[in-house]
């Protein structure tokens, strides 16, 4: 299979469901609107701590040591958190947000803009952020199949009908921010030439988990958490695995 098709697919899916929550989100009650929201806020809670428990991974604590694993999340956060917030990731994701809006939208309303800004920030994260994007895509690009992005592409299809029914047009949006990740993490997995060791994986995938559960916390209403920059703590959280390994 050509690599990146599990990409086009997803991409694909995020459209087409962004469009049906389109027309589906201008027929339901506002109020119904924000519970599908809530609804997805607790289910992206749910993934995110299926994902954190990665922190417990056997081939994890055999390579770092029992005690190391929660060091290394909390480490890839605080490392990652200082360095996206110096390069104000969060600020630019929104006024990538912006900017689109402002091409794709005629309305100049405040409250679509933010509706739009909003569901674009949002999506992007959940999109992008999961152990499915990360795995999936390297896999993809190291010929393993797309097996993983083409149930990855089903889940986010559904999702963004979700979305989209509550945000509208940025769900939509998210797609550009789908193909532009998925689609550089397969270029690196033709790279790469071989996957990463099981123990890093583990760590991604558990710091990944408790970015969704910032993004959940959004959703939810609880906290504005600038999850954006905390996005480098995923090309941290390997680092911080080697290193302590080599001390170990």
């Amino acid at each position: 299979m050509i690599p990146g098709v599990g990409t086009a697919v997803n991409v694909a899916t995020v459209l087409v469901g962004a469009l049906l929550g389109r027309l589906l989100g201008n027929r339901l009650p506002v109020r119904t609107r924000d519970l599908v929201t809530d609804a997805l806020g607790l289910v992206t809670l749910l993934i995110a701590a299926t994902s954190a428990l990665a922190v417990l991974d056997a081939d994890l604590a055999a390579k770092v040591g029992d005690s190391a694993p929660m060091l290394i999340v909390l480490g890839s956060l605080l490392l990652g958190g200082i360095l996206g917030s110096l390069l104000r990731l969060e600020d630019r994701v929104e006024s990538l947000g912006r900017w689109l809006q402002r091409r794709l939208s005629a309305t100049s309303d405040s409250v679509e803009r933010q509706r739009f800004v909003e569901g674009f920030v949002v999506s992007s994260l959940i999109f992008c952020t999961g152990p499915l994007t990360i795995l999936g895509s390297l896999n993809d690009g190291l010929g393993n199949g797309a097996d993983q992005l083409f149930l990855k592409a089903t889940l986010d299809g559904f999702a963004a009908i979700a979305f989209a029914a509550s945000f509208g047009w940025g769900v939509a949006a998210s797609a550009l921010t789908v193909l532009v990740v998925q689609g550089g993490l397969t270029l690196v997995g033709l790279g790469l030439g071989d996957v990463l060791p099981e123990a890093e994986l583990a760590a991604i995938t558990a710091t990944g988990g408790l970015l969704l559960v910032g993004v959940a916390l959004r959703l939810l209403k609880i906290r504005e958490i600038p999850v954006a920059d905390l996005l480098p703590a995923l090309l941290v959280a390997p680092g911080l695995v080697w290193a302590v390994a080599q001390l170990a």
